[in-house]
């Protein structure tokens, strides 16, 4: 049986915003932000909600569902911001 790709109605990429990291559609709000605020600090949607008024819960989950779908290669660019962050801070740490 073949697996079909889910519709992601509130995701989308623009090279022009956020170097074509996926956003919610109309906002500058990467997928990336999403999942760094609920998977690394925690919050629950509603937070997330709480916390970017301009969102919608239908929107927040649409992107958990799409780093889902994706896990992998947003985990890699997760990685590599680190990385760069990690090589500024020892660059001008003094």
């Amino acid at each position: 049986m073949q697996k079909q790709a889910v519709k992601h109605p509130y995701i989308t990429t623009d090279t022009r915003i956020s170097k074509g990291s996926p956003i919610i559609a109309g906002t500058r709000v990467r997928v990336l932000d999403i999942i760094i605020e609920y998977e690394y600090l925690g919050h629950a949607p509603d937070e997330i909600v709480n916390a970017h008024p301009h969102l919608i819960l239908p929107q927040v989950h649409d992107a958990l569902s799409f780093y889902y779908e994706h896990r992998e290669e947003l985990d890699q660019e997760i990685r590599l911001r680190k990385e760069k962050i990690e090589k500024l801070r020892k660059k001008f740490t003094s």
